[in-house]
């Protein structure tokens, strides 16, 4: 047991601690960073992650939910951290970001396949950094020996033609909405989402006037509210939930993920947390899927080694 245990709440982070002898768990909710969705009380596996959705203040608009994290239950497993899309939780262990159940593979990490290349990237082009609706993405320019361009438009066109231009997306923060690959001109940005799944909307059933899900989401444009109804853009939504939790009428809005991209592993406590995360089906749908490939792979290396026998 720990020596010493510690909770923390303030307007900007929500801080958790365990202190042992030679050990000092940490972990801390970045409350400007964290959008109140779904994902880290669904995969938590001791429940210790509470989604509170706040009151609404008549003529305002709704406010995302807060989160919770009960120090009674919480074992600083991180668990939370893996999963947040916006990687608004980091758990560490005497300050470095050590988290035991990826080392043993008990648990796999979130992919975040991103690919940039600019190439092809106009000098001057910001319409990437417009795009990003979290502000997350940045760009920089430097000249052929390395040094770093202030005013672009201070450069002669010969040297403009030897700017190299870098796209700087931080992958712990990115949800993968592709927002900015599909406003690149250029194609630089090739994105596949962390998140697949399906978003509705019953518009027999929301109330009339309400935009709640529309003011919490935080990705621009997904959710909008035009002629008195709520429409959805599915190519950048990231299925996280935060829509959902502020919904006041549970059956007008469902949000149902059905693949997590992932590193690769296989353990009871990951099925468990993709069932929650999913639905039992697709959890079963990855393991056959799983189990197809080694089926496969075996058959490959037994074809091979009977091959080099012969």
């Amino acid at each position: 047991m720990p020596f010493k245990t510690q909770k923390l709440d303030t307007a900007e982070a929500l801080t958790l601690e365990w202190i042992l002898q030679n050990k000092h768990y940490k972990l801390t909710l970045d409350k400007k960073q964290c959008v109140g969705c779904q994902i880290c009380s669904l995969a938590c596996p001791k429940e210790a992650i509470k989604i509170q959705k706040q009151p609404k203040v008549q003529g305002e608009k709704v406010k995302k939910a807060t989160v919770d994290v009960d120090l009674a239950k919480c074992i600083f497993c991180g668990i939370c951290d893996i999963t947040c899309p916006y990687g608004a939780v980091k758990v560490t262990l005497n300050d470095s970001r050590n988290i035991n159940i990826v080392e043993k593979e008990s648990f796999p990490e979130l992919v975040r396949n991103i690919k940039i290349d600019t190439r092809n990237c106009p000098k001057d082009c910001e319409v990437c950094v417009e795009a990003c609706p979290l502000d997350q993405l940045t760009i920089s320019r430097v000249t052929f020996d390395g040094k770093p361009v202030e005013n672009l438009a201070a450069l002669s066109p010969s040297q403009r033609r030897h700017v190299v231009v870098s796209v700087n997306i931080p992958k712990e923060k990115c949800p993968t909405c592709k927002a900015c690959e599909y406003k690149c001109p250029a194609g630089v940005i090739k994105m596949g989402k962390i998140f697949e799944g399906k978003i509705a909307i019953d518009q027999s059933k929301c109330p009339a006037g309400c935009h709640d899900c529309v003011d919490v989401c935080p990705i621009t444009d997904t959710l909008t509210f035009v002629d008195g109804k709520v429409q959805v853009n599915e190519a950048t939504c990231v299925y996280c939930g935060a829509c959902k939790v502020v919904c006041p009428i549970d059956e007008a809005l469902t949000v149902k993920r059905t693949r997590v991209l992932h590193t690769p592993v296989h353990s009871g406590t990951w099925n468990k947390a993709l069932e929650r995360l999913t639905s039992p089906m697709d959890a079963v749908k990855e393991l056959k899927s799983i189990g197809n490939k080694k089926a496969q792979e075996m058959v490959k290396k037994r074809a091979v080694t009977e091959e080099v026998i012969r």
